[in-house]
């Protein structure tokens, strides 16, 4: 019996796990190879016990959520790997606010917002991965980011991974940065859920705009292959969208082995049969090159990488 099987044994935590556990089955690039332990915790006392049992006993612990933006190594992840997948909860404030917890899909979170024909979630409509993800994220589309609709986050606190509680400072929040990535406040910390402030809207009207949404993403190649939506983020002093740019210098359609740019948006890349993390980083690193050698860009990435590179 492995070391790591025994420490988790031992921990006897409220969780599913599994060991070499490909995490390609739990990306949105349907990329990766395989985690020691794959632990997904029921609850959020199980996720605290965990983390802490780790720290005591030199765990190393990658946490993930829904798997959109992340490309693993393929080679995969040692220690364990914990995924809020089963923090799923959606319920409703005494003030009013959704509280929706971190692993819960976000197209969940957009269709329940709808339903109840309130307004403000949906320009997510058709985003890929979790609360928790889009959370950490601060993710933006159609001129919109999440930190618009957010009241509150729910965290484990990084040093005494207690259950804590922080409300929006906007300009702690900017363009796809929060203060949960690194060199943050509140980086370290594990994001629990959110709590979102919303508006009435007429539920017609907010599900024909949802639609409309969807239909954009799937003109653009969204769902034609796995993918992590836009590869790097869009940087308003390029003047242009990087999109655009990847376009100027030819980008549609190059491929390295099975890693493809869309032929339909030069800034979603696409996993066009058996891509590899390696086939992946290393059209993402020629598109880096190019940019800074063509135009002396430096593109900056949105796909966060897990595991040995």
């Amino acid at each position: 019996m492995s070391t790591l099987r025994k420490f988790l044994e031992k921990c006897n935590i409220d969780a599913e796990i599994a060991y070499e556990e490909p995490m390609a089955a739990h990306t949105s690039f349907r990329i990766g190879g395989p985690a020691e332990a794959f632990v997904k915790p029921r609850t959020a006392k199980a996720t605290a016990a965990l983390l802490a049992a780790a720290r005591d006993f030199g765990v190393p612990v990658a946490t993930v959520g829904g798997g959109a933006n992340l490309l693993v190594a393929d080679a995969g992840v040692r220690g364990v790997v914990l995924s809020t997948e089963l923090l799923r909860g959606l319920s409703r404030r005494d003030d009013g606010s959704l509280y929706a917890e971190a692993g819960l899909p976000v197209v969940d979170l957009v269709r329940s917002a709808i339903r109840d024909g309130e307004a403000g979630l949906e320009f997510a409509a058709g985003l890929p991965g979790s609360v928790g993800g889009a959370v950490y994220m601060n993710a933006r589309c159609y001129d919109r980011e999440f930190a618009d609709a957010l009241l509150g986050i729910a965290y484990l606190d990084p040093l005494t991974l207690e259950p804590a509680t922080a409300t929006v400072e906007r300009d702690a929040w900017a363009y796809k940065r929060t203060p949960f990535m690194p060199g943050g406040a509140l980086a370290g910390a594990l994001i629990l859920g959110a709590r979102f402030r919303l508006t009435h809207g007429d539920r017609a009207a907010l599900e024909a705009r949802a639609a409309e949404l969807e239909a954009d993403r799937a003109t653009k190649g969204h769902f034609d292959y796995p993918c992590a939506g836009s590869v790097f983020k869009n940087d308003r002093s390029f003047g242009r969208p990087t999109g655009k740019i990847l376009d100027e210098l030819g980008f549609r359609g190059r491929r390295v082995g099975d890693a493809m740019v869309s032929p339909k948006h030069a800034n979603i890349f696409v996993n066009a049969g058996r891509a590899t993390a390696s086939d992946m980083s290393v059209l993402i690193a020629q598109a880096i090159a190019e940019a800074k050698a063509a135009f002396g860009i430096e593109l900056e990435p949105e796909v966060v990488t897990l595991g040995d590179f």
